[in-house]
Parts: C-alpha cells; sequence; structure tokens
C-alpha cells in the first residue's frame, strides 16, 4: 500500500477516535505507538497528524509530541452554534422528505448505541452517536450539507468514557433524547423534533463546560 495511502488509514483512525471523544483533549498521541498499532510506518503517522493539525484537532508542543486540541468554552460554544444551525436545518428538510427507510436507519442506531453500553463498549457506543448526528446531516440528502458538515471536524463534547455515575447518566440521556428525535420523525411532530434536539445539543454543551 502507498505510504499517502497508509497516512490516509492513519488520519481516518485517529481522527474518528477524536470526533466521537475517545480520545479527549490533551490526550498525547504517539507516533511510535500508532504505527504498532495500525501496521503502518511513523512516517505515514507524521502525515497523518500533520493533517489532523491543519484541521486544528491536533496541536504540537512547544518541546515537542503531539496532542489532542483542548476545547475552551468559547470552543464549545462556537461548535454548538455550529451543529444547531446545520442539524435543525437538516432535520427540517428530513421532516419533508421522510422515508420508512430513513426512519429505520434511525431505530438501528439507536438500538446499536443501547447494545453498546449494556455490553460495556463506550467507545463503540460515542461511535454510534456520531453515526446518529450525521444520519440527520444525510437524511436531508443535500451533498452540499453533508460535505460541509464533515469537513467542520464536529466533534462530540457531551460523552465521556468511563463508568462514572454521570457519564451513565449522559449515556441514558442520550438514549433518549435520540429516541425522542426519532419518534418525532414517524410521527411528523416538526416542533418536538426540534425541540428535542435543541436540547440535546444545549445539554451536551453545558456537561462539557462542567466536565472541562
Amino acid at each position: 500500500m502507498k505510504e499517502d495511502s497508509l497516512a490516509n488509514k492513519v488520519y481516518v483512525e485517529v481522527r474518528k477516535k477524536i470526533l466521537s471523544n475517545q480520545l479527549v483533549g490533551g490526550a498525547r498521541l504517539i507516533e511510535s505507538a500508532w504505527a504498532d498499532k495500525l501496521n503502518v510506518s511513523r512516517v505515514a503517522v507524521r502525515e497523518a497528524f500533520m493533517r489532523l493539525a491543519g484541521e486544528n484537532l491536533v496541536e504540537f508542543g512547544e518541546r515537542g509530541g503531539c496532542f489532542v486540541r483542548k476545547m475552551d468554552k468559547e470552543d464549545v460554544e462556537d461548535i454548538r452554534e455550529l451543529r444547531e444551525l446545520l442539524e435543525v436545518g437538516a432535520l427540517k428538510i428530513l421532516f419533508e422528505k421522510k422515508t420508512p427507510a430513513i426512519i429505520k436507519e434511525f431505530e438501528e442506531i439507536c438500538d446499536d448505541f443501547s447494545d453498546m453500553v449494556a455490553k460495556g463498549y463506550y467507545g463503540g457506543a460515542c461511535e454510534a452517536d456520531v453515526r446518529f448526528h450525521e444520519k440527520i446531516i444525510e437524511g436531508a440528502g443535500n451533498h452540499r450539507l453533508l460535505r460541509i458538515y464533515k469537513n467542520s471536524n464536529i466533534p462530540l463534547f457531551h460523552m465521556k468514557l468511563g463508568q462514572a455515575m454521570s457519564a451513565m447518566e449522559d449515556y441514558a440521556d442520550t438514549e433518549y433524547e435520540h429516541r425522542a428525535i426519532v419518534n418525532a420523525i414517524k410521527t411528523g411532530d416538526w416542533e418536538s423534533g426540534r425541540k428535542a434536539l435543541v436540547n440535546h445539543l444545549h445539554r451536551g454543551a453545558s456537561a462539557a463546560l462542567e466536565l472541562d
């Protein structure tokens, strides 16, 4: 496999872990560890880290080393506002063109999320959460909107991996809110769906600020 393909392999994997909050702000990314983990060269890892730095997802320390970029209060508020603009807009379009197929996909993601939590696969649960929100954007059927969303590198910011009570409450709240959004889509209740999504995003932002 060519070096650029290997670098992309690393980029995709690390980016996924960052956006699903499996790699939290401040976490150090060690070249040799990722090279061994993904069976690639350190050159490929370094290229991937440079690409992620260009997208403002990681940063290099003054004394060397690569770290996941931490989010401050302004970052969290900016992300919430951006997600609200894009996701609520996409949800409105989705309501207008909803199909049984999209509802089934949402329900499968919700089931996957709850199954992952029940089995203690919290990383998988976080990835299912990312898929849920990406599905809202995809469901609108607007390719330009989807491209903007993915290029914005929008991370989860309310999920924290672990078994602390606060984390488990967050997983439970997330499942409840996701299913409320899906139920609103099924019943055609736009206002309930909009409120459920907005409240979900606001709770996430508040939780992120409390945990930081």
